[in-house]
């Protein structure tokens, strides 16, 4: 893995940009919520890093506390996607038959329709906040995961060693906890770093909207809202947070791509 250098940059830069969201109380300059009526749409200078926005509050401050709400999120709802379509990629690899069936046509129902407006009518039923956010992103995401998983599984169940297991009388879900799900890991690994990037541009782009995290709460995305407004004459408040959402999902990618070449 050291020689491995797309994995190492993707891990430095995740490691660097996750440090400063744990933190954030120590390494911000300015509270994100102060406004200051004196700095309105200040540019970057010393006493303000990255500037500010159209009420004074300083720019860097908020970026580094969006860093926080930004990763949960991603890390948060992709652990929810990836844990629900383990368990019905397992059942339907594994028991196969009706129950597969119903799985899999469930599935491909679901994907028939485009996954950011499903999330947008949900999240337009139900109060916008962080924890319905990583929620709703997880309960729409984890179908490609089922997908991957169960075609892993079926390669896997035919295996000796799965014979083996059945032949001394290991139960199904034993045989899946302990031989199948930990030898399909690999792909599935790989699969969730790329969505966890996924899953934070989908934050960006629901905040951007005015339906992720609402404010005075920092996120990414919804620091980039104010831009629309501003973009003639703030332009750093378009680039900072630009610029940190595509510096993280570029190193999530880089991971993952890492991830790949060392599993196969």
């Amino acid at each position: 893995m050291k020689r491995n250098k797309v994995l190492i940059s993707g891990l430095f830069i995740i490691g660097v940009l996750s440090t400063i969201a744990l933190l954030a109380p120590f390494l911000s300059p300015y509270d994100p919520s102060l406004i200051d009526s004196s700095s309105l749409l200040a540019p970057p200078s010393l006493r303000h890093l990255l500037g500010t926005d159209s009420l004074g509050r300083d720019l860097l401050s908020r970026l580094i506390y969006g860093a926080r709400i930004s990763l949960s999120i991603g890390l948060i709802a992709m652990g929810i996607a990836t844990f629900i379509g383990l368990i019905f990629g397992s059942i339907a690899g594994y028991y196969g038959g009706i129950a597969d069936s119903l799985i899999m046509r469930f599935v491909d129902i679901v994907l028939c329709f485009p996954v950011f407006f499903l999330i947008l009518a949900v999240v337009a039923i139900f109060e916008p906040s962080i924890i319905n956010i990583m929620v709703i992103i997880g309960l729409t995401g984890w179908m490609g995961t089922a997908r991957l998983v169960r075609g892993e599984i079926l390669s896997l169940k035919e295996r000796e060693f799965i014979q083996a297991a059945k032949a001394i009388g290991a139960s199904g879900p034993r045989i899946i906890l302990r031989h199948l799900i930990p030898n399909a890991a690999g792909p599935v690994l790989v699969n969730a770093t790329l969505g966890v990037a996924a899953a934070i541009l989908l934050e960006s782009g629901l905040s951007f909207l005015g339906l992720g995290v609402q404010p005075p709460t920092p996120s990414w995305g919804s620091i980039l809202i104010e831009s629309k407004s501003t973009l003639g004459v703030a332009w750093w408040i378009t680039l900072f947070p630009g610029l940190a959402i595509l510096i993280t999902i570029l190193a999530f990618n880089m991971i993952a791509e890492g991830l790949k070449k060392e599993i196969g």
